[in-house]
């Protein structure tokens, strides 16, 4: 990725804890609870793996293309298991994938390599199609604009618990494990967003 190697390590912070905690979540609940939290769990790692610095593929494409063949298959499947099941997280998966292959070949096609932005920030040469990132762009802020209202509600009056102190609403509240599942899907989203914006 193009930018500051710190932000690379920070998006593999943040791309290998929501996926550790995701991994977590895959043993427990219903079944289609496990199978989001696996294909979550594979998103943020990948995103984790790809935003490393160290991959930057300088003269070795075979790391484009093998993060392009790996999220190709995880695109596919999603997309076949969208279509069984009608599931929409699923189809976010899918897009979520095809990102990743699209940022990958874009990376590896880019003058240099990839490499102009992380050693050398005035030869970074924009890669991939600007239409494109765009779409990928748009379509990632809403993504995660809606995850927030979903795990955020606007406060509304006369939400307080009985007994609540005054001013406590029950948004102020911790609402748990579905909470926590948002604020990993927002953080791979906004990653997602970092690197799109890094190309």
């Amino acid at each position: 990725m193009h930018g500051p190697p710190l932000v690379g390590w920070l998006l593999v912070v943040v791309g290998t804890t929501a996926g550790m905690y995701c991994l977590l979540r895959a043993r427990s609940g219903a079944a289609g609870e496990r199978r989001a939290a696996r294909g979550d769990a594979v998103m943020g790692l990948g995103m984790a793996a790809m935003a490393a610095p160290v991959w930057v593929p300088t003269g070795r494409p075979w790391g484009a293309v093998a993060f392009a063949a790996l999220f190709a298959a995880a695109g596919a499947h999603a997309l076949v298991a969208a279509r069984r099941g009608g599931d929409a997280h699923r189809l976010h998966h899918a897009v979520g994938a095809f990102a990743m292959v699209y940022m990958a070949l874009a990376m590896a096609e880019a003058p240099g390599g990839g490499h102009g932005g992380v050693g050398h920030p005035d030869a970074h040469h924009p890669a991939g199609t600007p239409l494109l990132t765009g779409l990928l762009l748009v379509y990632f802020a809403v993504y995660v604009v809606r995850t927030l209202a979903a795990i955020v509600p606007l406060p509304t009056a006369g939400t307080a618990p009985p007994g609540a102190p005054p001013g406590l609403t029950a948004p102020s509240l911790p609402r748990g494990r579905l909470e926590l599942t948002g604020a990993c899907r927002v953080s791979m989203g906004i990653g997602m967003l970092a690197m799109l914006l890094t190309m």
